[in-house]
């Protein structure tokens, strides 16, 4: 798809506006298979293919605050990582302020269920499925990759989720978050009840949580900083396997860009990772 054909988005701030430039200028993929999981336009993914799939998965959710994005913004990232062997999948999700929590989340669990579904057809392993995302799209990993709930209730096995690749994600909610203001796709104040739903560090549950690579950089926005390293701090109070990235000299958004560099550390740091978690 293009960006045209979707329905109108809020407005993006000059930032998230110089961000999708970028993004989309760096744009050198072209996807094997695009798909549809649900019926919305939203609600669809793109499937980049290695020409020697070392059989890694990694479904992978775009940023925008949670009210923007599209899953071709994450194109750029593909020729690296399929470089790698690793079978790249770029997927969308429905916005706020239209759809509030868990909407979009619904949509992750069920963009990660097709994969798991269809993947094999495309030169991936069911068996070897990792998820990722930038920003909201690393919030929306963390939660999935944190407890099995949203897994189970699409039928997907236990184990069906190897590891978590967030990049400049968000783990909290609330009074502690150190955010200025409560993100509209949580809807109404009520009492806390959504803020801590939507908190990875709130729903972590040790023995479902998939191991994770927690990615930020080092110039990112300082509460996001804050919440990586507290995020780290409770997956090896709990035991789960995590290991943590700073991308050198990275605002949040080039800390995005930096993850389609083939020439910067994270992408064969990222392929290595989910090399070595997949065979443990």
């Amino acid at each position: 798809m293009k960006i045209a054909d979707y329905p109108p988005q809020e407005p993006l701030s000059p930032l998230g506006a110089s961000y999708q430039a970028r993004a989309m200028a760096l744009d050198a993929g072209v996807a094997d298979v695009e798909a549809r999981y649900g019926d919305d336009p939203y609600q669809s993914l793109a499937v980049f293919k290695p020409k020697q799939a070392s059989g890694e998965v990694l479904v992978f959710f775009h940023g925008g605050g949670w009210t923007n994005g599209y899953k071709e913004w994450m194109a750029f990232m593909a020729p690296a990582l399929i470089g790698q062997g690793i079978t790249f999948v770029s997927a969308g999700y429905r916005l706020a302020p239209q759809h509030l929590f868990p909407a979009a989340l619904d949509d992750c669990a069920d963009a990660l269920a097709w994969v798991h579904r269809h993947i094999a057809q495309h030169g991936g392993s069911p068996d070897k499925l990792f998820v990722g995302g930038h920003s909201a799209g690393g919030h929306y990993a963390a939660l999935l990759a944190v407890t099995s709930a949203w897994r189970t209730a699409r039928g997907l096995p236990a184990g069906v989720l190897r590891g978590c690749l967030p990049v400049s994600g968000v783990y909290r909610f609330g009074p502690d978050s150190g955010m200025a203001v409560r993100p509209r796709f949580l809807g109404p104040e009520d009492g806390g009840r959504t803020e801590q739903a939507a908190s990875p560090l709130a729903q972590l549950q040790p023995a479902a949580c998939a191991p994770f690579l927690i990615t930020h950089g080092s110039r990112d926005f300082p509460h996001l900083i804050r919440q990586a390293d507290e995020m780290a701090a409770a997956l090896r109070a709990a035991r789960v396997p995590v290991q943590v990235e700073v991308l050198a000299d990275c605002d949040h958004f080039e800390a995005s860009l930096a993850c389609g560099d083939a020439t910067r550390p994270w992408v064969a740091r990222a392929a290595d990772w989910m090399r070595q978690t997949a065979a443990a």
